[in-house]
């Protein structure tokens, strides 16, 4: 019997013991970071540098740990936050399927005092520490000039727009007002392509049987620019001289890089801005300063660069999934 009592005080001591050591050990800060699923390359980047930021953070921070979840759906990016907020996370780093969808439980999470980035889509409402997201007003504006450049101020374009969301509007806004200033630039057709290689390949290939001229292409997405090359090829048609996509793929930066007849350009609207939201969160759960700054941001829009072959070496990441 004291035997026994021994070794049920020896169990209990060890066990305390861990406990003390687990807890000496535990990340001071759990940052939880929700993305959509990669259901094309664009969102297969952004994965890719949310995993890619968690990994660089985890390695030189004992003190921050990293969950990072994917959804597949609105619904199910509402669920992976509740998760998120049950295992006691202190910051959110997110990019929302549908604002809509997400506006609720992002208050939640906010009016819980957890620390909130929003990234990309912005909420109806904002409920967010910080909001960072690529130029779309710039990526339209700089596209546009940049193509009516090369067209000379004359000439017939075609224009793949994506979803139908706030973001897709700013884009082509802008890019309509560029226009404006050409008179003799013709906006033939303009259409959602949903952001969808084969969603664009198939408007390409209406615009293509409607319209006997066409001299350039913009659809704003690298994605889609994709399906548009496609349908081009396939139809034999020599008249395009110009397609300009967004975002700077790889796919499409090597096709800068050699040279491409058609693709000689396009412009940021880069994943890695998940990167730069959840370094955002970091510093801020933390309170600490970035850099050389003596207030914290609470709205970053990062600038949409041009890229052409002069300076693509720049923006080409070997390992990057998009």
């Amino acid at each position: 019997m004291k035997y026994n009592n021994k070794i049920m005080r020896l169990i209990a001591v060890f066990t305390m013991l861990f406990a003390f050591v687990g807890t000496s050990y535990a990340a001071k800060y759990k940052v939880g970071v929700s993305v959509p699923s990669a259901d094309h390359g664009w969102t297969a980047g952004l994965l890719w540098w949310a995993n890619k930021a968690a990994a660089d953070f985890e390695a030189e921070d004992k003190d921050v740990e990293f969950f990072v979840v994917a959804s597949s759906s609105g619904s199910k990016q509402v669920g992976d936050v509740e998760d998120l907020m049950i295992k006691g996370i202190n910051a959110l780093v997110i990019l929302p399927h549908n604002p809509a969808t997400l506006q609720k439980v992002i208050e939640e999470a906010y009016d819980d005092g957890i620390y909130t980035v929003v990234v990309d889509r912005e909420l109806a409402h904002p409920a967010q520490n910080v909001f960072i997201a690529g130029d779309n007003a710039g990526l339209g504006r700089v596209g546009g000039q940049w193509l009516a450049k090369e067209m000379s101020g004359k000439g017939n374009v075609v224009v793949i727009e994506g979803l139908q969301i706030p973001i897709n509007k700013q884009r082509v806004d802008a890019f309509n007002e560029v226009m404006a200033d050409y008179p003799n630039i013709k906006i033939l057709d303009s259409q959602p392509g949903d952001w969808s290689t084969q969603k664009a390949l198939s408007v390409m290939e209406n615009f293509l049987q409607k319209h006997p001229k066409i001299d350039a292409v913009w659809c704003q997405d690298d994605d889609m620019l994709k399906g548009v090359l496609k349908a081009i090829e396939e139809s034999g048609r020599t008249d395009i001289k110009t397609v300009l996509g967004g975002a700077g793929s790889k796919d499409i930066l090597e096709m800068i890089q050699h040279e491409s007849k058609m693709v000689r350009a396009t412009v940021t609207y880069s994943p890695s801005m998940i990167a730069s939201g959840v370094a955002l969160a970091v510093h801020g759960v933390k309170n600490e300063k970035i850099g050389h700054l003596y207030h914290e941001p609470s709205r970053v829009i990062l600038g949409a660069d041009l890229v052409t072959k002069e300076n693509v070496a720049d923006y080409y990441f070997e390992d990057a999934a998009y």
